[in-house]
Order: structure tokens, then sequence, then C-alpha cells
């Protein structure tokens, strides 16, 4: 499981404990999920990042990319990792669900 399957995985157990508890296989869901997440960061980062620039150098093509897959990661987590509290989750409870930066 890569790094966006475990934290879909701990997010979901705090958050959504009922939808967590549906899953029959959470080890195979969470691994397949963090694939996807991954690969549609991936994609979307390429896509933000665009071509290479005319005499841009390793600096500025590096800080590119970055920030082109830091976009990706905030429009994708949102909609498959991270997804919104279900009803009644206790939300008063300071557990960080992800590593910090």
């Amino acid at each position: 499981m890569n790094h966006y399957g475990a934290m879909a995985q701990r997010h979901w157990a705090r958050w959504l404990p009922a939808r967590y508890a549906a899953i029959e296989d959470p080890e195979r869901f969470f691994t397949d999920l963090g694939n996807e997440a991954s690969e549609r960061i991936r994609a979307l980062a390429d896509e933000l990042a665009g071509d290479d620039r005319p005499g841009e150098g390793y600096l500025g093509k590096a800080g590119r990319l970055g920030q082109a897959r830091h976009q990706a990661e905030e429009i994708v987590l949102p909609e498959l990792i991270l997804l919104e509290p279900e009803p009644g989750a206790n939300e008063n409870d300071t557990e960080i669900t992800e590593n910090p930066a």
C-alpha cells in the first residue's frame, strides 16, 4: 500500500467509520485506492506542469514540477482520499489524519 492508501485508511477509519466498516477487504481496497490516487495525481501533475520551457534551468524545472504535483494533490486528495466526515464523526478530536509535510 502506498502513502496515499495509508492516508486514506487512517482518514476513513477515523472520519468515515460506517463506510470503513462496510469494506470487506480493507488492505486491498486501500491499496487500490492509493494506486488510483497516485496515478490521477501523476497524470494531473503532468498536465498542469506542461512542457519544458525554453531556457528553463534545473531549479526552475524542479520548482515547476513540484508546484504542479502539489496542485494535483490539492485537487485529487479531497475527491478520493480525504472525504468529508460522516455525520456523527467526532469533529472535536484533534488526531492528525495525515503526515505533516
